[in-house]
């Protein structure tokens, strides 16, 4: 089989599974490192860089060959990641927070974000000054310092720790990634 067969956009599998389906990619010492799509993992392995461990997906057919369509693969080298801090976003403070008002405690799906010391009076834009809150208790505190408002928070904001498995938290773990997840329930 030539590269261009496996390159090539008219690839048909059996079961359903694309090249476009997740693939989890495992560092050289079976830890998780990331996950990337079918055709991604089918062109590291042939180029010899990564070996199938699962394929509960069936076969990729081309017009030369089949290839099996992976679900887990591991990476021939090693590859060092370094730990790095969490951007800050809307969900990620929603995340941090469990979906609650950090002044009443309510959990809504209809949350906002709040300056603890607002922006108005010099506030920064940063973890620890940024909390997720109801509409209700964002109305009364306003533009007011927590003193001002006569409010007080359910916990201190702060900055999530690194973790390199933050990529899979929030993510449908496949049944065959689980026996390579550390932290994963059997």
């Amino acid at each position: 089989m030539v590269a261009a067969d496996i390159a090539a956009p008219s690839l048909q599998n059996e079961g359903g599974w694309g090249l476009t389906s997740a693939v989890l990619v495992l560092n050289q010492n079976y830890q998780p490192l990331n996950i990337c799509n079918g055709r991604r993992a089918v062109l590291l392995i042939f180029r010899g860089k990564a070996e199938l461990l699962a394929n509960g997906r069936g076969e990729v057919r081309s017009v030369s060959g089949s290839v099996p369509c992976p679900s887990v693969i591991r990476l021939v080298y090693m590859v060092k990641r370094p730990l790095t801090r969490r951007r800050l976003s809307r969900r990620a403070v929603f995340y941090r927070d469990g979906f609650a008002c950090q002044y009443c405690g309510a959990e809504s799906v209809e949350l906002t974000l709040d300056h603890v010391y607002p922006r108005s009076k010099g506030g920064p834009h940063v973890w620890e000054n940024i909390v997720s809150c109801c509409i209700p208790c964002n109305r009364k505190k306003s533009r007011l310092t927590l003193r001002e408002a006569n409010m007080r928070l359910e916990r201190k904001p702060t900055a999530p720790r690194p973790n390199p498995y933050y990529l899979f938290h929030h993510r449908r773990i496949l049944d065959e990634w689980r026996p390579f997840m550390p932290w994963m329930e059997p």
